[in-house]
């Protein structure tokens, strides 16, 4: 509609100046013409004059002037009689139109008559016309002439009065103008109904699109007609179709995936069991077999161990996918969680040389929880620091909030890139492929703790850089009816510095040896020492 408007105004403007230009110029030929016959006719007449006295030289300016003076009711035309500025004044102006005076004519005008001898012209505007315009355009022509006895210099002007020329003017504008209009709003109403025509349909094509991208794969377009719109929306049904289709061939082949996945894995729960059972007894009478059946019975025990272990996780990831997992929460430390998980990962911590120090401020921090899960994902998650901490110390920070309590592991070994911290927690991925595993794990461990987080609207997010470790933070709500915004632990946690650490608790895994070697249940036994916590790298 705006182009439209403005398309309008310029075609309108273009035409009316066309006109107004084309109908100026062919009047003004005609004036110009017959002014200048007239004048250069009067301009003889006076000249040739035989009067000498002033009434006959009165007589014959006024017969001229009137004389001069036109009844076209087109473009009326009037004569004007003055004195040149400075020269005796024999005859006052006279003037063939009641009210004209000299003053409305311009000053250039004026003075090219003064110092000329041609016919000259200018437009003018009329302050009033004989027919009652006001301030009407016009156009005057004049030429010096002389009054006789004494060739006393005078102008001689004819004007003529063009307000017809610009009714008529003002008439072609104004039925441009109302055409203009009538234009604009056919081309209004056009494009509302095609806009309309072909905008619903495809707003009714997003509105099915949402639909399905919802799940709603029936839904369909309407159709009817056979216009182009009407063979979209039979393209756009056929397409849904064949999505639908295929989303539920794919829904029908995942489902029994998982279906095969959960049924062989319960299958073999029984043989493996056999075979795990006879393993233990061969690995422990290996003492009374040679060096080859020694180690083989050795690798057998290890391999049907994580037989089991890989058998378990795949169990856990059938539940999952099947959405049988279910969230058993209470009320429990996730201090004591993270100890127990410590000590449960303390033979590899041992065998790898790798010291597991607690750094927190809380002595206890209650969460409501599954302490099931969440110990599965600790002892995950230290594991993996162990593994790839190249011996180096891990430390777990633990703070808690009104809102959340977050544990975060971190370790100074090998380290990831950024897409493999965006990839880890993908099933079956390895960021070294080749790297060989220190205790066989079955690859699944960091995809079951993201279920596990997922279960209770938890975060679990990791963090690394190639050479200066990595670090994964669990942030778990206080209650289950809290939705996260912020974790109490930045990512990597900040290092700890000596003075900083004065109101640390740090639990190594010397502390849990000695409780161990005093009899304790295997459990990490609390050891709080105010100020004399070992240095962290």
């Amino acid at each position: 509609m705006l182009l439209t408007s403005a398309s309008s105004v310029a075609v309108g403007g273009f035409l009316s100046t066309q006109i107004a230009g084309a109908l100026y110029d062919q009047r003004f030929d005609q004036f110009s013409a017959e002014a200048t016959s007239e004048l250069t006719r009067y301009k003889a007449v006076f000249r040739d004059s035989p009067a000498t006295d002033r009434d006959t030289i009165s007589r014959l300016v006024l017969d001229s002037v009137t004389a001069l003076a036109g009844n076209d009711t087109d473009s009326p035309r009037e004569a004007i009689l003055a004195p040149i500025s400075g020269e005796e004044i024999v005859i006052p102006t006279t003037s063939s139109q009641k009210g004209a005076t000299a003053r409305m004519l311009p000053q250039d005008l004026q003075a090219a008559i003064a110092d000329g001898e041609d016919i000259y012209w200018s437009p003018i505007v009329i302050p009033v016309t004989k027919s009652g315009e006001v301030e009407a355009p016009g156009v005057a022509f004049g030429t010096r002439v002389t009054l006789p006895p004494e060739q006393t210099p005078y102008a001689l002007y004819v004007f003529y009065d063009l307000s017809t020329m610009q009714d008529t003017l003002n008439y072609i504008q104004r039925v441009l103008a109302i055409s203009g209009l009538i234009l604009l709003v056919m081309i209004g109403a056009i494009a509302w109904y095609v806009t309309r025509s072909v905008v619903r349909p495809v707003s009714h094509a997003a509105a099915v699109s949402e639909k399905l991208a919802a799940g709603q794969l029936q839904e369909r377009m309407e159709v009817s007609g056979e216009d182009e719109v009407a063979r979209l929306g039979v393209s756009f049904n056929h397409m849904a179709g064949s999505l639908q289709d295929q989303i539920n061939q794919l829904a029908q082949l995942s489902q029994m995936q998982q279906r095969f996945v959960s049924d062989v894995s319960h299958e073999l729960r029984t043989p493996l069991t056999t075979v795990r059972m006879a393993a233990e007894v061969l690995h422990d009478a290996r003492e009374d077999f040679d060096p080859i059946n020694r180690r083989s019975a050795e690798i057998l025990f290890d391999q049907v161990e994580r037989f089991q272990a890989l058998l378990a996780d795949l169990l856990e990831i059938s539940r999952f996918d099947a959405g049988a997992a279910t969230l058993e929460a209470e009320s429990v430390d996730i201090v004591q969680l993270v100890q127990h998980a410590i000590d449960g990962a303390w033979p590899l911590s041992e065998r790898l040389g790798s010291e597991v120090s607690i750094i927190s401020t809380e002595a206890s921090c209650i969460v409501d929880a599954d302490a099931r899960r969440i110990d599965r994902i600790l002892r995950n998650l230290i594991v993996n620091a162990l593994e790839h901490g190249e011996g180096e110390p891990v430390d777990i920070h633990i703070a808690c909030s009104p809102e959340a309590v977050a544990v975060a592991v971190r370790d100074h070994g090998i380290g990831m890139t950024e897409d493999q911290a965006s990839r880890v927690f993908d099933r079956f991925w390895r960021a070294d492929a080749a790297r060989a595993r220190t205790t066989g794990g079955s690859g699944l461990g960091l995809s079951i703790a993201t279920e596990d987080a997922r279960l209770h609207r938890a975060w679990l997010q990791a963090w690394g850089e190639p050479g200066q470790g990595s670090c994964f933070r669990l942030t778990l709500p206080r209650h289950q009816d809290i939705d996260l915004a912020s974790s109490p632990v930045a990512l990597p946690p900040a290092p700890i510095s000596v003075a900083a650490s004065a109101g640390a608790v740090g639990i190594s895994r010397s502390a849990a040896d000695d409780s161990r070697q005093a009899g304790a249940d295997g459990r990490i036994q609390e050891a709080q020492e105010v100020g004399q916590r070992r240095e962290t790298p």
